[in-house]
């Protein structure tokens, strides 16, 4: 038992048709507490505007700029991505768990977030900065050690930010308000972004370029990481509520139902989408014919998610968070499983079918953070303890172990397929690419629609839990 306060904890919620509990009203407005003003929203959103470049080339242009500037071999540039994993799978748990525990005058998540602002800069100025005249052993080496530096550091900042987000309210549309706001200012950055990838994608010193880029990304990080940090408010009444042991906080989340299946169906989707961001400038070089047109491609992607964000949020209000984003997730893999069939130098599927993607996919960036959010409620009520930290850790754990699997697979592929850097390709290896890109992802997508269609825990549900969690609370009843 976790809590000597807490005697009779119950594995599930109560029936909602319990005659002492109050059936929630659907769409029902949060509570005045647990309204976010747009000021927090702004703040809490700020560092995506500055994390946007960084992703953006790191997830569609690292691979490629290592392969034909670097001349990495594709499959050693994986395997190091690979093994960047492995270290996660020991520095995302154990972030996660430090910060649940930690107890701070700053806080238990922004002492984390200022600590990480320097290493982050220094990681980020690593990965774009290989001194010209390396051996090829030690070109190796200076990737490996930017990549564990970059990595380690934004875990330390990641998890706690996205922690503390869940942490800003318990309402559950207000939740899907927020992130919301967060996936539209953040599309800021990924504007940035797509600009850097197309200022280094067409020009020719591709290496001063990159360095230039990456000194602007990271002073930029510094500042936005140390303001945002300072401004957004931080609940203290969590702080030191995670569980008592790394291994305690990890089978938590995995002894939590409705947690497993949400994080299976997210493993399997990142899994098929980090082929997409990490192909596309193969594609359109190598497939399409269509060298310097990769940033015009994404924005077809990303414009619409940005466009659309506050309809995603209204129609969750009507329809349900789980209906909303499985319908997404059935268009999605029908989208992506089409851009197989895209013909050497024949463009126009490319540009039809990739708005709608985009339109697809965005509510999963929506909903998706909001229904965690909902579940780490339900841990708490299982628990007596906040683990927002402990499920960070894992579902971003999950999300590179995704990638770097993609990334993997990715080079081994290319490589088998014979792929030369710089040169046309033969149509095994456009053939290679254009399974990675279009059949992959939309068989992901398929087989995460299928599962998620099993996902159980709705509004009414969650409203349940909250009632329960602010009469404990009332009670005194937490440690």
């Amino acid at each position: 038992m976790r809590s000597s306060s807490f005697v009779t904890a119950p594995t599930r919620p109560p029936p909602i048709d319990d005659p002492e509990s109050p059936p929630a009203a659907e769409g029902m407005a949060p509570r005045e507490a647990d309204r976010l003003s747009l000021a927090v929203i702004w703040s809490y959103s700020l560092p995506a505007v500055a994390f946007g470049p960084i992703a953006i080339l790191f997830s569609m242009y690292l691979m490629k700029f290592s392969t034909d500037v670097l001349m990495i071999a594709p499959a050693t540039m994986g395997t190091l991505f690979a093994a960047s994993r492995l270290w996660d799978g020991i520095s995302d748990p154990m972030a996660g768990y430090l910060s649940d525990r930690t107890r701070s005058r700053h806080g238990r998540r922004r002492s984390w977030m200022f600590a990480s602002a320097i290493p982050i800069a220094l990681g980020v100025v690593m990965m774009w900065s290989a001194p010209v005249g390396l051996t090829p052993l030690m070109l190796v080496v200076w990737m490996a050690v930017a990549l564990f530096v970059y990595e380690t550091a934004s875990t330390a900042f990641h998890i706690p930010h996205g922690a503390l987000g869940v942490e800003l309210t318990s309402s559950y549309h207000e939740r899907t308000r927020l992130f919301g706001y967060r996936h539209v200012i953040g599309m800021l950055g990924i504007v940035l972004g797509l600009g850097a990838f197309f200022v280094l994608d067409r020009g020719d010193d591709k290496r001063a370029i990159a360095l230039a880029i990456s000194l602007g990304s990271a002073l930029l990080l510094l500042g936005v990481i140390f303001y945002s940090t300072w401004r957004v408010p931080e609940r203290a009444e969590f702080q030191g509520r995670g569980a008592r042991t790394p291994l305690q906080s990890m089978l938590d989340v995995v002894r939590n139902e409705h947690a497993r299946l949400l994080l299976l169906v997210y493993a399997i989707e990142t899994f098929g989408v980090a082929s997409i961001s990490m192909l596309l400038p193969y594609m359109t070089e190598y497939v399409l014919d269509l060298p310097g047109q990769t940033t015009y491609i994404a924005l077809l992607y990303f414009v619409p998610q940005v466009i659309l964000t506050p309809l995603w949020v209204s129609l969750s209000r009507r329809y349900g968070k789980k209906r909303l984003w499985l319908l997404s997730m059935v268009a999605t893999s029908i989208g992506f499983a089409s851009l197989f069939f895209i013909e050497d130098g024949d463009s126009l599927l490319i540009w039809t079918v990739t708005p709608v993607i985009g339109f697809a996919a965005g509510c999963g960036a929506v909903v998706a953070p909001s229904i965690k959010a909902d579940i780490i409620d339900y841990d708490e009520y299982r628990t007596n303890e906040r683990k927002e930290g402990a499920y960070l850790a894992v579902w971003n754990l999950i999300r590179k172990a995704s990638g770097a699997i993609t990334a993997l697979i990715t080079g081994i592929v290319l490589d088998i397929a014979d792929f030369q850097p710089n040169e046309i390709q033969s149509e095994e290896t456009k053939l290679a690419m254009r399974a990675i890109f279009g059949l992959l992802p939309g068989f992901c997508y398929a087989i995460g629609a299928l599962l998620f269609s099993r996902f159980g825990f709705n509004e009414q549900e969650q409203v349940e839990v909250r009632r329960v969690l602010d009469q404990r609370r009332s009670n005194g009843m937490q440690d």
